[in-house]
């Protein structure tokens, strides 16, 4: 690895300049809260699940983690700008990956930064929703069985548009980093399976805890 928790090829001064922007450069067009921060393991390899439902969440995600991170990224944004985008998501580390095709290569690469004791996110979703995490794909219950990595949950609420499609003055942001838990995922696919199913189910528990605390709040 060229650089200390992040993929071959990647800049650490680069990710993490990046990450300094990504803290921050939101934070006129939103009222940004993080619950939890310190809970992330100090150490070893940890897979950040995370819900989505905008564009944002993984640039928050990213800037907000008091640790590199390679998150894995949906392939067609590296193609953006005639490339310059995926040459500089890949020179901050981050990993393209196909959406609705089988690929291993970047599971492997991701798997490739765990067992050297750096962290991955992963939006198990696979696609941009509503954020309840109803469903989940495979990948992260894959990564966690290849690694023996730690699970991060983290839920993000406020980046969804309202119904009518106007959002409001600054509308409140809210990121809850739930408590670092390890998962035995069983051999074969239904191993694979379960193991899925018991992430899904702990990331949506967070974000439901989320959504009862924002509407106690008045979010």
């Amino acid at each position: 690895m060229s650089a200390a928790g992040l993929p071959e090829g990647a800049r650490g001064g680069l990710h993490d300049a990046g990450r300094v922007f990504a803290r921050y450069h939101l934070r006129s067009a939103f009222r940004i809260r993080v619950h939890g921060r310190e809970r992330m393991p100090a150490t070893g390899p940890v897979v950040v699940i995370a819900n989505h439902s905008s564009y944002i969440e993984p640039q928050l995600i990213f800037g907000m983690l008091p640790r590199r991170s390679a998150f894995l990224v949906k392939e067609e944004l590296f193609h953006s700008l005639g490339g310059a985008v995926g040459r500089f998501l890949l020179a901050i580390g981050q990993i393209p990956v196909k959406r609705g095709e089988v690929d291993r290569k970047p599971l492997m690469t991701a798997s490739s930064v765990l067992k050297a004791g750096g962290v991955v996110g992963i939006f198990p979703e696979g696609t941009r929703g509503d954020g309840d995490v109803g469903a989940a794909e495979r990948g992260a219950a894959w990564l966690v069985r290849a690694s023996g990595a730690t699970v991060l949950p983290v839920a993000t609420r406020g980046t969804l548009k309202p119904a009518d499609g106007r959002r409001r003055w600054r509308p409140r942001v809210d990121i809850l980093v739930g408590e670092p838990f390890t998962s035995a995922i069983g051999k074969g696919r239904t191993g694979l399976d379960e193991g899925t199913e018991h992430l899904r189910g702990e990331l949506a528990a967070l974000v439901k805890t989320l959504d009862e605390w924002r509407s106690e709040h008045g979010f």
